[in-house]
């Protein structure tokens, strides 16, 4: 059975007089890997940053767990609410145990709880803790400076994670490694609402088990992988589809 835990009910967003998002109306249910995919200004970071509160909106609902979150504490959703971004962000003077800890620490944990919960979500990364937890950002690839930051937002166990473009500065090899990681995680963990932002029609087919193609600040399609390329919704999401096949061309031509 579905649970609802992400709505937005009409919601608009605009910066001055620019309208970025005139009307947006979706449901992300519990436990589910959303992936959001659009070129840039299209409105999907925004409203990443609507879903913790970040931005609020101008006009419309957002419900989190059926609460409007104009009625929730923001500081304690945030704090709840699992966050990575492509910066990554990891505190230079801290170790990587000192990193993954931030939130755990600002919540009063216990150091025993705090040290078994470094070193559970090292192990879930497939960061060996003996090997990394006493090292600093700097002594670490970025690919595994990206481990870390999602290690970290893991940390307090929260419902809800949300990724903006994690892999975008990766390299290639990294990037689809980090990708099935990722997948894996996500499955591993049961029931946590995963919403990966991304601009590369790959990442979010292999990603999501429903896509969101916005454009202009509009969802264009939302539908499970499959469905997307079988049976695009609109000319935009067909165009996109075909520079997936246009590559394909180009790689089959190369390897020829």
């Amino acid at each position: 059975m579905t649970k609802p835990v992400i709505q937005f009910k009409n919601v608009q967003k605009k910066f001055g007089k620019n309208i970025v998002i005139p009307d947006l109306s979706f449901t992300v249910n519990q436990g589910e890997f959303i992936t959001i995919l659009g070129s840039s200004g299209c409105g999907k970071t925004t409203t990443l940053k609507m879903v913790n509160g970040l931005w609020q909106p101008d006009a419309g609902e957002i419900l989190i767990a059926s609460q409007k979150i104009s009625d929730l504490d923001l500081v304690k959703l945030r704090r709840h609410m699992g966050y990575v971004v492509q910066q990554i962000g990891l505190f230079p003077h801290m170790t990587i145990a000192e990193n993954i800890a931030v939130v755990p620490k600002m919540l009063q944990w216990d150091q025993k709880q705090i040290d078994a919960r470094v070193g559970e979500l090292l192990n879930l990364v497939q960061l060996d803790p003996k090997q990394y937890a006493q090292r600093y950002p700097s002594q670490l690839s970025g690919g595994q400076q990206q481990r870390v930051g999602v290690a970290r937002a893991l940390a307090v166990n929260p419902a809800y994670v949300l990724f903006d473009e994690p892999f975008g500065a990766l390299d290639a090899l990294t990037r689809i490694e980090l990708q099935k990681e990722i997948k894996r995680i996500h499955a591993s963990l049961g029931n946590k609402t995963f919403m990966f932002v991304t601009h590369d029609i790959n990442e979010a087919l292999f990603l999501g088990q429903r896509v969101m193609v916005m454009h202009k600040g509009r969802i264009e399609q939302f539908a499970e992988p499959a469905e997307i390329v079988a049976h695009p919704a609109t000319p935009f999401v067909k165009e996109l589809l075909g520079t997936v096949q246009q590559n394909q061309k180009l790689w089959g031509h190369y390897n020829d």
